[in-house]
């Protein structure tokens, strides 16, 4: 993990304390994410105390790396002109389209949502994603995050998270 510079396009992105990590808590990222200071220990502590926990629990191995679909960008949400900024125009999102364990098998959001223990192993990582993030999405919140997890921080005037 390596701190960057200061992240602001002038046009509403910015990015205050932008760190580019690599891995965490042990987790190799497939790209380097840019994510804002906050959301380094919500996904450290994810990883960690649900994902390995998990992994261990459902195949007998940990996971090794992930595969990042976004983190900083600066646009709308879900791509949609005229939308409100997305998360990930403040580094402060993360999509997740695959976990890779130890025995090189790879479970995809995308391919094995549907049933198994693949599965249920994602709907459990998923499920416990929500105490430690504001916003979580991914297959059957709408046709954007069928093939990934959202992980995001969005602070709501009610202070509920949103998960679906």
């Amino acid at each position: 993990m390596s701190r960057l510079g200061r992240i602001n396009e002038g046009n509403g992105c910015q990015v205050p304390n932008p760190y580019s990590v690599r891995s965490i808590a042990g987790v190799h990222f497939s790209q380097p994410a840019t994510l804002n200071c906050g959301m380094v220990a919500p996904v450290h502590d994810w990883m960690e105390n649900t994902v390995q926990p998990a992994a261990g629990n459902a195949f007998g191995e940990r996971v090794v790396s992930v595969d990042i679909a976004a983190s900083y960008s600066c646009r709308p949400r879900n791509n949609k002109r005229g939308a409100k900024m997305s998360e990930h125009g403040y580094g402060n999102a993360l999509d997740i389209s695959a976990f890779t364990l130890e025995s090189g098998k790879k479970v995809t959001v995308l391919g094995d949502w549907g049933g198994g223990k693949d599965g249920r192993f994602l709907r459990e990582i998923r499920g416990e994603a929500c105490g430690q993030f504001a916003t979580v999405l991914g297959p059957g919140s709408d046709r954007h995050h069928r093939d990934h997890f959202h992980l995001d921080l969005q602070q709501r005037r009610s202070g509920k998270a949103y998960c679906r």
